[in-house]
């Protein structure tokens, strides 16, 4: 724990030195999300039906553009080989990465939600079951484009394949977190689709800082 701890609050300090990639995140996320009203236009019915898969599109492309630094820059430095030698499992570098991640750019994404949905006309009553929808699938989102970002390290265009390896697997995380403030807006209960993106949290909290580590591993081999 204190070597887990160590790293995420080393990646913490560099996530606010270099604030520059989440701002960015936070800007692209507000800005893909009002091109959707002037596409479509400012009818308030079509965007309130429309406005958990905006979000949910904009968060999941928004937290895919930080990725390519996550390991990136401590394997051009050597920190990487460092870590890899400390004696820190491979397995805890990587939930470290994770964790670092989703409280650099998921929660900020989580908290700038709101305003975006209010604005694109977003029922109150759907909001509680966005945000809490937002909440683990930006967990898993974190997860799963760790591992990703570890398994394209070193390759050549491994910002072009991140992308790629990362959004296929984030499919299901997208159609259960839409479906859940969508049913909500229509007075349905989101339980059931909140209850299997919280499956998925609880299956990719231990499988995917494996996959990473192994990835790691490779990387540094």
């Amino acid at each position: 724990m204190s070597g887990f701890a160590a790293i995420l609050l080393r990646d913490l300090r560099l996530s606010l030195r270099h604030g520059a990639d989440t701002l960015g995140a936070l800007l692209f996320f507000f800005v893909a999300g009002t091109l959707f009203p002037l596409a479509i236009g400012p009818s308030p019915a079509m965007l309130a039906r429309i406005a958990p898969g905006v979000v949910w599109v904009c968060a999941l492309l928004a937290a895919l553009l930080p990725l390519d630094r996550l390991f990136g820059a401590d394997f051009e430095d050597g920190s990487l080989d460092q870590l890899m030698t400390s004696g820190i499992p491979p397995t805890v570098i990587g939930a470290a990465k994770a964790a670092s991640h989703w409280l650099s750019t998921g929660l900020p994404l989580l908290l700038a939600a709101g305003p975006l949905a209010i604005m694109l006309q977003m029922k109150a009553d759907a909001l509680p079951a966005l945000l809490a929808g937002l909440t683990a699938g930006t967990a898993v989102l974190s997860l799963l484009g760790t591992a990703g970002a570890a398994i394209v390290l070193g390759a050549r265009r491994g910002s072009v394949l991140l992308p790629i390896l990362v959004l296929p697997l984030a499919v299901p995380v997208l159609i259960f977190g839409a479906a859940a403030a969508d049913a909500a807006g229509l007075g349905i209960s989101p339980r059931p689709h909140l209850t299997l993106l919280a499956a998925f949290l609880a299956a990719s909290l231990p499988l995917c800082p494996v996959a990473t580590g192994a990835a790691l591993r490779a990387a540094v081999d």
